[in-house]
Order: structure tokens, then C-alpha cells, then sequence
């Protein structure tokens, strides 16, 4: 769960609609590390260390599959650009091989956002958990996005995690349709331990674990009860409070959010004792910061 979201002043006032915003303002979150009266020291763009003040409404941003307006999304080209862009969170999608490695990947299959179909012909129709670690590695990620990231390749787990690390940033991590993947959540949960994202400093503010799966969802509070997670999607109001022993955020389409929806959230506590949090996503590149606050949403995955 993210606390309260704070800001930096902009980089540019000429952030008018929210897609400008996404980009243009440098955007950071009190989750990171508190400090005394309400500041906060955060790692952002070059790795300078800020302080902030803590209260403000402005919407937080988590950049979704990365920077994925500026370059290939869930790509490690994609970490670098929201770094640049002083994001400090991003979120990504995490599916499993035909061989066990984790990578980073948003569809189901390979052949919208790789040349898969060129490299592997008879293999359609692409899917991830067909392939090795190997195969995959082998395909171009980048170019249909731009001829400069032409040889961008899919990252696992392992090197995306790596490059969040160098980069001190946040990552809100979806477990992307687990129901393929029996066990992925306890496999997710043990390649964090290894890299260290288990570590206090992590689970107080640069990791939260979200997915459409409930059970999954679950099943994460389960096996890691001191990690924060996410239901993605708007459940019918008779669900929340059973969400919210297990759930510290709440993650609907913007479109879905309406404020009796949003208030009856914001007054269950979540998994960890605070206030449940909704993180809305498909915003609309024509949508103000006005309106996004309008909906008492505390952040967007853009």
C-alpha cells in the first residue's frame, strides 16, 4: 500500500491535460521513506536525494509498464524513461516461460509487441508459456515501438528488478493471468527474496503486488503477509471489507470509479491497518489533474 501522495514541483507548467502531467512533472510518493515533520527523503532523477512535503493532492503516478509512451513498454528502455522522467514508480506484468523463468511481459502472447511471428513462423499463436527463457530472448521487443530501439529485448524478472534497484525506484508488480501459471505466486515471492525486495525497506515502500485474481491476491497474503498488494478492477461494494483483510489498494478502471464506490473504499482498512487506496487506471490522455482529483482517487497507472 502507498501512504499519502506527495509532489515535487513540476519540471514544466505546461502540464495542462493528464497525459502531459504523466511526463512533464516530476512525481514522487511519501511511501519511499518518512522522515520527522512530515518530510520525506526520495531517490529521483540522477539519484538525488530531495525532501518533500508531505499532504498535497496532486495524483500520484505510477508509470504504467514503465515510461510505455516514450519506449517500448515492460522493456528496461522503458524503467530508464520514466527514471529520466523523474517517475519513481512503475508498474509491470510478470508471466513464466515454458521453462520456469519469470519475464516481463504484458500480453499472454509474444507477437504484438515482439517480431515472435517473424523469428518463430509455425508457432503461433505466440504464447509466453510456450516458449523458453532462451527463444525469447532471441526476439526484438523494441523495434515495432521505434527503429532506435530496434534489439530492445523482453527482460526477465531478475534483470527488470536489477535495474529498478540502480534506478531507486518503486514497482507495483501484476501476477498477469496466474491461472496459467500454477505456483507463480510463491515463485514471485521467492525471486524478490532473492534479489532482496523482501528486506524492510522494500515492503515499508517499493513493492506492492497486484492481479485480477483474488484468490492470487490471497494467496500473496498468505505466504508474505507483511507484503502490500492490490486487487485490480472494481468489486461490487459487498465484497470490500472481506478484500480488505488481505488487500491494502483497490485498482478500478478510472471510467468505474464513481465516488459512493470511492467512499465506501476509503473507509475500510486495509491488510495493514491503513485506509484502502485506489490506484485507478485507463485515465484517457485528454483527462485533467482536476478531474483525475475530482474522483478521490489517491494515484494513476499511466
Amino acid at each position: 500500500m502507498l501512504r499519502r501522495p506527495a509532489r515535487i514541483r513540476h519540471t514544466s507548467r505546461a502540464a495542462a491535460g493528464l497525459g502531459a502531467f504523466l511526463v512533464t512533472a516530476t512525481v514522487a510518493s511519501s511511501a519511499l521513506a518518512s522522515g520527522p515533520g512530515g518530510q520525506t527523503a526520495l531517490a529521483t532523477r540522477g539519484g538525488t536525494v530531495v525532501s518533500i512535503r508531505a499532504g498535497h493532492r496532486t495524483p500520484f503516478v505510477i508509470a504504467h509498464r514503465g515510461a510505455s509512451r516514450y519506449a517500448p513498454e515492460n522493456t528496461l528502455a522503458a524503467v530508464d524513461a520514466a527514471h529520466a522522467r523523474g517517475l519513481v514508480w512503475v508498474e509491470n506484468d510478470v508471466q513464466r516461460t515454458k521453462d520456469g523463468r519469470l519475464i516481463v511481459m504484458h500480453d499472454t502472447t509474444l507477437n504484438r509487441t515482439t517480431d515472435a511471428a517473424k523469428v518463430f513462423p509455425h508457432r503461433a499463436p505466440w504464447r509466453v508459456r510456450d516458449f523458453t527463457a532462451a527463444e525469447i530472448a532471441r526476439l526484438d521487443a523494441g523495434r515495432w515501438f521505434g527503429k532506435r530501439f530496434a534489439g530492445t529485448r523482453v527482460p526477465t524478472l531478475d534483470a527488470y528488478l536489477r535495474r529498478l534497484d540502480r534506478n531507486h525506484q518503486g514497482l507495483l508488480l501484476e501476477l498477469k493471468a496466474p491461472e496459467q501459471y500454477p505456483g507463480i505466486e510463491a515463485q514471485t515471492l521467492r525471486e524478490l527474496r532473492a534479489h532482496g525486495w523482501l528486506d524492510r525497506a522494500h515492503l515499508r515502500g517499493r513493492l506492492v503486488i497486484q492481479s485480477f485474481c483474488v484468490r492470487c491476491v490471497r494467496r500473496v497474503h498468505t505466504l508474505m503477509p507483511r507484503v502490500r498488494t492490490g486487487i485490480l478492477g472494481r468489486p461490487p461494494l459487498s465484497r470490500l471489507r472481506r478484500y480488505a483483510r488481505f488487500a491494502d489498494q483497490i485498482n478500478p478502471r478510472m471510467s468505474e470509479v464513481s465516488s459512493r464506490w470511492a467512499r465506501a473504499v476509503h473507509r475500510l482498512r486495509g491488510a495493514h491497518g491503513r485506509r484502502l487506496e485506489i490506484y485507478a487506471w485507463d485515465v484517457g490522455t485528454d483527462a485533467s489533474v482536476r478531474a483525475v482529483r475530482a474522483r478521490a482517487v489517491e494515484g494513476v497507472i499511466d
